[in-house]
């Protein structure tokens, strides 16, 4: 049977915490000197039981000041600075198509540095800024007390009971949305310190919904709960996937100087549409 391929394009679908992107290879020059409107793309492909489905789309091009650069879609279409989950994907594939273990990565939050080792892909994040311990918002009748920083995507860090039945998308979508952080709005992490584990669940601006992990929020959360001691580097962050990323980061007088986020990636599946 002939498929037909809207796009022509060839793509490989990863994932890491269940987190999971169509990686774009626009290294490849059939697919550079085309004029392909990734935005239409994303938002097209990344549509679940509809489409290949993913949280976005990951376009690998090529670049004068690192190995590569990294282009993240979200599936509305809207593009992002940075994602550590796709920062794990993307290395994979790379160290599998052959460009390296030890890779500089160009991201529209700077140039980042990744290591591929025995399954284990650890990426050295943008350093933590803006950060901001305690921001109160005004949500109806109520007063909620969040954390933020941006690393490399802007963060509120809310720590919640009950994690497990938090209303994470409807409280999520609020949050994003507040008028504290516009006209940007923010990326959404909760958080839970439960028998000396952190659980952490996030909706994420851009897929407009929760999502299983986010690389940069889990580094947000943990550098969040080190500033306010609840917890030291490193942290293990157990994501709604159930599976446990290790996030490493320095404080000193307090200021966090850097970040690592450490985790697998997979590769699924390769296709073309």
């Amino acid at each position: 049977m002939k498929v037909f391929k809207k796009y022509n394009i060839n793509f490989v679908k990863a994932e890491a915490s269940g987190n999971d992107f169509i990686i774009i290879n626009a290294r490849d020059k059939r697919i550079r000197n085309r004029r392909i409107d990734y935005k239409k793309v994303a938002a097209d492909l990344c549509r679940r039981h509809y489409s290949v489905g993913a949280d976005g789309i990951l376009v690998l091009e090529p670049s004068k000041k690192a190995d590569f650069k990294m282009r993240i879609i979200n599936s509305d279409g809207s593009e992002a600075s940075m994602c550590g989950n796709g920062m794990r994907c993307s290395a994979l594939y790379a160290s599998r198509s052959g460009w390296g273990d030890e890779l500089a990565v160009e991201t529209g939050a700077g140039i980042l540095y990744v290591t591929v080792k025995d399954g284990l892909i650890k990426v050295k994040m943008t350093t933590p800024a803006d950060i901001c311990p305690e921001v109160t918002l005004k949500i109806g009748r109520k007063m909620f007390k969040v954390g933020y920083v941006n690393t490399g995507v802007p963060h509120a860090v809310v720590p919640v009971k009950n994690i497990d039945t938090y209303p994470v998308r409807k409280m999520g979508r609020v949050i994003r949305n507040h008028s504290y952080f516009a006209p940007r709005g923010t990326n959404v992490d909760f958080v839970e310190k439960k028998d000396r584990k952190i659980l952490i669940r996030t909706y994420e601006r851009g897929v407009e919904d929760e999502t299983l992990s986010c690389g940069t929020g889990n580094v947000a959360a943990a550098v969040m709960m080190g500033v306010w001691g609840e917890a030291s580097s490193p942290v293990a962050m157990t994501t709604k996937s159930g599976e446990i990323t290790k996030v490493y980061f320095g404080i000193k007088d307090g200021k966090v100087k850097e970040a690592y986020l450490e985790g697998r990636a997979n590769i699924i599946f390769e296709g073309g549409v």
